[in-house]
């Protein structure tokens, strides 16, 4: 099918060709692999974003939402996924046109509660293309308690769920900044703090930015940091000593430096004044 498709001279008549195969109710193994075909077709014809918007006024997104993100087929679950965030990089029409149909809903339950670990990372895709630089798909995000999702995520055992999820709160947190008390409020430093403590992983230095772009310019994330039992400073020293002389986590080590200067300088030189 695949081959065929690509044979079409006209890319629109292709998109249409692989909406009439998504659309086919009928199924079985061999309709199954037809339908990844014309969703992978889709994927790679969707890169464009012309393509992507006549997807969207063709049907397509509709079909996407409204059938195939809960299928029972795992890879076609994270093949429609995927192709809903692909289509949704910076097409502001095809953006809204998912809003609308509750994308950001399905999707955050998908990456919460799926048991494909692909369902869930392609979910988290697709609603970091709904959400970033998108004012009203970022509002739907927090008013259906997104943070407390990707807190979930960076707590699973998929770890590019994990590393995916804390690299979406730190971009949120850098682009809207104004989110920072409602994170603080819902006990998101101790809970960041608290992954540091599971076995050292690249997974660590997402956290870690996580931490400096919510405690910057944000008094109340660093008075929380000092909370004596979160013995934070002292985490921060030690793996600095670990990873200090290991080029791979040089990257890591500028956040721990970084977060010894915003949360503790201070506090040591009046330490030291007290002296």
């Amino acid at each position: 099918m695949s081959s065929a498709f690509a044979g079409q001279a006209d890319e629109v008549q292709q998109m249409k060709e692989c909406i009439q195969e998504l659309s086919n109710e009928t199924s079985g193994e061999d309709q199954e692999e037809r339908k990844e075909q014309a969703l992978e077709l889709l994927a790679d014809l969707c890169e464009n974003l012309d393509n992507a918007a006549d997807f969207c006024k063709l049907g397509g997104m509709h079909l996407l939402l409204s059938r195939y993100l809960n299928c029972l087929e795992d890879g076609l679950r994270w093949r429609a996924a995927d192709l809903i965030g692909i289509c949704s990089q910076n097409v502001p029409l095809v953006q809204e046109t998912a809003l609308s149909l509750g994308a950001v809903n399905k999707l955050l339950k998908l990456v919460d509660l799926d048991k494909n670990e692909a369902v869930r990372i392609k979910s988290l895709f697709a609603i970091s293309c709904l959400v970033r630089e998108q004012e009203a798909g970022l509002t739907e995000f927090v008013n259906l308690d997104g943070f407390s999702v990707l807190m979930r995520a960076m707590q699973s055992n998929v770890l590019k769920l994990k590393v995916k999820s804390a690299f979406l709160l730190q971009n949120l947190l850098l682009s809207h900044p104004e989110h920072k008390e409602t994170l603080w409020s819902m006990g998101m430093i101790q809970q960041l703090i608290s992954l540091l403590h599971t076995e050292h992983s690249p997974f660590h230095e997402h956290v870690l930015s996580a931490l400096c772009s919510l405690v910057t310019d944000f008094p109340r994330g660093v008075t929380e940091c000092r909370i004596p039992d979160l013995a934070f400073e002292d985490f921060l020293k030690e793996r600095c000593q670990l990873i200090q002389k290991q080029e791979e986590f040089q990257e890591e080590l500028e956040y721990c430096e970084r977060l010894l200067k915003i949360c503790f300088q201070n506090v040591s030189e009046d330490n030291n004044m007290d002296r």
